[in-house]
């Protein structure tokens, strides 16, 4: 089976002849497997069935000052500490002024070079255009986390006003996707922490609901999967996703979530993509624990299909090489 056949055979919730796998990796992480491998394109030969990629222009990022970057939407980063993705210094959005606030040209065709390379280099995988910062991310970033959450509160009408104009700009960045042949559209947008949701179901479910119903509702006409990647513990609003016809749902994080009761759960709507610790188990555990917590989501999470076996998030650079090495041995070697 090629690696897309495999994918939306556990999609299907059919047992593939392997559990599909996706890993990545943060920077500094990649750089020690690089150096293991001797090979810095070392993850085109580890197996990963999902190639993703996001629509953006050569020119979204900016580096101001070393370690300082805006993006295209005028937040400045702090990544002198996490390389990665960074801190958003200031809110451009601090004053409450809509009309002033301006999004990139999301028909702009240099946004989608990449997607279109994307799917001409991996043909056989399960292809994905991702949006993220999608939209509880990109408005608390404009707008800055507390105000934003004190606005839910005090300025219902702005934050709807916002989110609206959000998705909008989304809803033309999925239209410009799906003229490609990917699989899926996948959106990020963190509402969880580590025990419940950051803005409550009561909020989320105002706010953010409704949008989410939109973008998944514009790439369902499209013929697409919908994935979504949000940290934290989400569970309060799992049916809901269910509801609005979510696919995919990573990272799908053990330390927050009971995993195997949330597999019972849900498992016939969704497919799960993550499960593999990353606070615990791959920074702190032995090769042979890695090698043990795979096997045991492969075995209970991949049954019957709906899993794509996948640290929790892109694995840190606190993570030892041994247990990089175990974690992509096992999933090779199923």
């Amino acid at each position: 089976m090629t690696h897309k056949e495999r994918v939306i055979k556990a999609l299907n919730h059919e047992q593939p002849d392997l559990c599909p796998w996706a890993i990545g990796f943060t920077i500094p992480a990649a750089a020690k497997m690089a150096d293991h491998y001797g090979d810095e394109h070392f993850e085109a030969t580890i197996g990963n069935h999902v190639a993703m990629g996001d629509p953006r222009p050569p020119d979204a990022w900016t580096e101001i000052e070393p370690g300082w970057w805006r993006d295209e939407f005028g937040v400045v980063w702090n990544r002198t500490v996490d390389p990665d993705i960074g801190n958003p210094d200031g809110a451009v959005l601090s004053d409450g002024d809509l009309d002033r606030l301006r999004f990139p040209d999301p028909h702009d065709p240099k946004r989608y070079e990449g997607i279109a390379r994307l799917c001409e280099e991996f043909p056989d995988d399960f292809l994905v255009g991702s949006i993220g910062f999608s939209l509880f991310e990109r408005a608390w970033t404009l707008r800055g986390m507390e105000q934003l959450l004190v606005d839910m509160v005090t300025d219902p009408a702005f934050v709807e006003a916002l989110f609206e104009k959000i998705t909008d700009w989304n809803l033309a960045v999925i239209d410009h996707l799906c003229e490609h042949p990917i699989d899926a559209v996948h959106t990020g947008d963190d509402w969880g922490q580590q025990h419940g949701l950051i803005m409550g179901p009561d909020c989320w479910r105002k706010f953010v609901k409704p949008c989410v119903n939109r973008m998944y509702g514009r790439s369902k006409s499209h013929g697409k999967f919908v994935s979504i990647h949000s940290c934290g513990d989400i569970t309060q609003v799992l049916g809901d996703l269910v509801e609005l016809g979510l696919d995919i749902f990573n990272p799908f994080q053990p330390e927050v979530m009971d995993v195997e009761a949330v597999k019972r759960e849900f498992g016939k709507h969704l497919t799960f993509y993550g499960g593999v610790s990353t606070q615990k188990t791959l920074p702190y555990g032995t090769p042979e624990d890695v090698r043990a917590e795979v096997r045991r989501r492969i075995e209970t999470i991949g049954k019957r299909g709906g899993y794509i076996c996948s640290p929790a998030h892109g694995i840190p650079g606190d993570v030892p090489v041994e247990n990089m090495v175990a974690l992509i041995e096992t999933l090779q070697k199923q």
